[in-house]
């Protein structure tokens, strides 16, 4: 099928990565629906919008029947949506806290999975395109919940990619590390603080800071993106930008203790008090 015959479902396309993708793949000829969970009606873009909460069956079944209903097949997922938690250690976040996470970052594609895959195997082919994180490969401290949220989704993507791949469906995992969006700023702030973590917080946000000031741009994610849409034979894993390239290069094969003292210099971690 050619690009303009393909119709794609962009979770979380009001912003950021999203959007970016949305708007990249538009470009790119194919037949592109955002989705978000509350639709501005002031906000224009040169794709529609469908109203989806990701957390929701029921909001799920009526996304997807919509785009049905109104295209008639589906054949790239692209599950974006999610949410982090400011930096903050691993007990500073409530299990309500870690439930809500998961439920987004994790169920939420899994949800979106189950509605598309019904269709996607009517028509013999497919592709489902989940955005990780690097941090779902190299961990990092004090984003515990958030690592382990990615971590989950790069373990399904894998399994699923082996269960549907001769039923013409092929699932990938994108990989980036920091990505100049609003993403950091609209991280949840843990909601269990300790004051013995204070000090390490404020380090670790002029940390992020840092970071997010020579980070890539959404539209280096989008490409990559765009490359595992439209590959013959797609990668299970794709990393976006340099520093994801690094980390991912440092797992595979560096000691284990040269990337371990690498994470904790960067972080400043065995800096005293």
């Amino acid at each position: 099928m050619n690009n303009a015959q393909q119709v794609v479902l962009v979770t979380g396309a009001s912003s950021g990565i999203g959007e970016a993708t949305a708007q990249r793949l538009l470009t790119a000829g194919y037949r592109v629906y955002g989705t978000s969970r509350r639709i501005s009606k002031h906000t224009q873009r040169p794709f529609p919008m469908l109203e989806l909460d990701v957390t929701s069956d029921e909001s799920v079944a009526t996304a997807v029947n919509t785009l049905l209903s109104r295209e008639g097949r589906i054949d790239i997922l692209i599950n974006n949506a999610g949410f982090g938690v400011a930096p903050a250690g691993a007990e500073e976040s409530s299990i309500a806290q870690a439930h809500a996470l998961f439920d987004t970052n994790f169920m939420g594609i899994v949800r979106m999975t189950r509605a598309v895959v019904p269709h996607m195997r009517k028509q013999g082919q497919g592709r489902i395109i989940n955005i990780g994180s690097i941090l779902g490969v190299v961990p990092m401290p004090y984003v515990a919940l958030y690592a382990a949220s990615k971590h989950a989704v790069e373990g399904y993507s894998e399994a699923l990619d082996h269960e549907l791949r001769t039923r013409g469906i092929r699932v990938s995992v994108i990989e980036p590390a920091y990505t100049r969006t609003q993403f950091e700023a609209n991280n949840l702030e843990a909601d269990a603080k300790l004051s013995e973590y204070s000090d390490i917080r404020d380090r670790l946000a002029r940390v992020v800071r840092q970071a997010m000031s020579t980070a890539d741009t959404p539209d280096v994610v989008a490409e990559v993106v765009l490359k595992a849409a439209q590959a013959s034979r797609p990668r299970l894993r794709y990393t976006a930008g340099k520093t994801a390239g690094q980390l991912q290069f440092m797992r595979r094969f560096a000691p284990a203790g040269v990337l371990d003292a690498g994470i904790r210099k960067t972080l400043q971690l065995d800096r005293k008090v």
